[in-house]
């Protein structure tokens, strides 16, 4: 049976649009038709536990590439941070095409335009879903739209979901990944940095993971919607700041990782209506070295981290990895580090990590997306504006 639906008096902001105040940046200039000038570029081939690659340049010159999803084999959609765009590379050639009609972004600190997904079903209904930041009177904020492509124009967008509250003087901790699961859309959030509490109050979209339909209806099933006083399109809370979000194709349950403090970034497989602890509990400390709070790490009602990092490694995008060019790699999850600039190969056992490798660390990339082609390849975005795709080497190539 169908969840029923919340009255739309308690939808929050689905299909509204916000009017931006005088400080929104209009689409940036940067964002111009260009190619690519090091495409094709072939830097090296790397060793793997189970992989021998090559790594070379399918695009370059973006500007803090942040999300990437696959129309096709050979075309991409690529989000710029800072420059809000939304860019079409073809992988063929490296040329980037902007997207037309794209929304005004607020790109500064951790905002911009940030994530971007295909529904599951685009090829027959077209949409697109795309997370950014916007400026109104009240302070910054995240949105998240729907629209669809007509040519290189972005057609018929939708405002599907807007953070609440806006805060003004905190341009960090953003969030922003997307994911789509049987109707639902997923969308993390982080706490904004100074309002680190938030995470744990009900009456905040601040430092959750936010479950609605994928049209922006708020489902009745979700876990607070009864909850005096809680926003209805709470899932999950206690969440710093998740920069990753993914769906396990294998076992279909939604993974999560979130930026620790000094230390203590972690994974979490995303449940209803869980409590994962920030800040009462996290195995990282303040940035002067002292304890975090009390210096918790467990506490009754608050769920452990699958696995966490010290000292942090800044995660930044995962995928699990499902492909048949890289054979031993299957069923791996990929996570892009920014602090500790590598690429994290996880290996599961069940839902427990059972070992890591890092990949790509001698290139310093503060690797910010991750995903698997249609053609079976690995490709990362790093923020130093590089498209860069990992292919099987054989045993004798150079």
């Amino acid at each position: 049976m169908s969840p029923r639906l919340v009255p739309l008096s308690l939808i929050s902001a689905a299909i509204i649009f916000t009017t931006p105040a005088a400080a929104q940046r209009a689409q940036s200039a940067d964002c111009a038709m260009r190619d690519s000038a090091r495409f094709g570029e072939h830097l090296g081939i790397e060793e793997s536990v189970h992989a021998r690659f090559h790594v070379e340049i399918a695009a370059d010159g973006l500007d803090l590439p942040w999300g990437m999803v696959f129309l096709s084999s050979t075309e991409a959609l690529i989000t710029e941070k800072h420059a809000g765009c939304i860019t079409r590379a073809n992988l063929e050639t490296g040329h980037l095409t902007p997207l037309q009609n794209a929304p005004a972004v607020y790109g500064k600190g951790g905002a911009g335009m940030l994530d971007i997904e295909l529904h599951p079903d685009y090829r027959t209904n077209g949409w697109i879903y795309f997370s950014y930041s916007i400026d109104t009177e009240a302070g910054t904020t995240l949105v998240v739209d729907r629209a669809r492509l007509d040519g290189d124009s972005l057609a018929g967008r939708e405002r599907l979901f807007t953070v609440r509250p806006a805060v003004r003087d905190s341009d960090n901790h953003h969030g922003g990944r997307l994911a789509l699961k049987d109707g639902y859309l997923f969308i993390t959030m982080g706490e904004r940095y100074d309002l680190k509490e938030d995470a744990q109050g009900l009456d905040t979209h601040h430092g959750k993971v936010i479950r609605i339909f994928d049209d922006g209806r708020v489902p009745e099933d979700n876990p607070f919607v009864n909850t005096p006083g809680a926003l209805p399109e709470i899932w999950s809370l206690g969440h710093r700041n998740p920069q990753g979000m993914t769906l396990n194709p294998l076992t279909g349950v939604i993974w999560e990782h979130e930026h620790g403090p000094k230390g203590g970034d972690e994974i979490n497989i995303i449940r209803r209506g869980v409590n994962y602890g920030w800040p009462a509990i996290t195995y990282g400390r303040e940035y002067s070295g002292e304890k975090m709070g009390n210096g918790l790490t467990r506490m009754d009602g608050m769920a452990q981290p699958v696995y966490y990092y010290i000292p942090s490694i800044a995660p930044s995008g995962m995928d699990f990895y499902t492909g048949d060019a890289f054979p031993g790699w299957k069923g791996n999850l990929f996570i892009g580090a920014m602090a500790k600039t590598h690429l994290n190969r996880l290996v599961l056992e069940d839902n427990r990590i059972a070992r890591e490798e890092r990949l790509l660390g001698d290139f310093n990339w503060r690797v910010r997306a991750v995903r698997e082609g249609p053609d079976g390849f690995l490709y990362l975005a790093v923020d130093e504006g590089l498209i860069l795709r990992l292919r099987p080497a054989g045993i004798d190539e150079q």
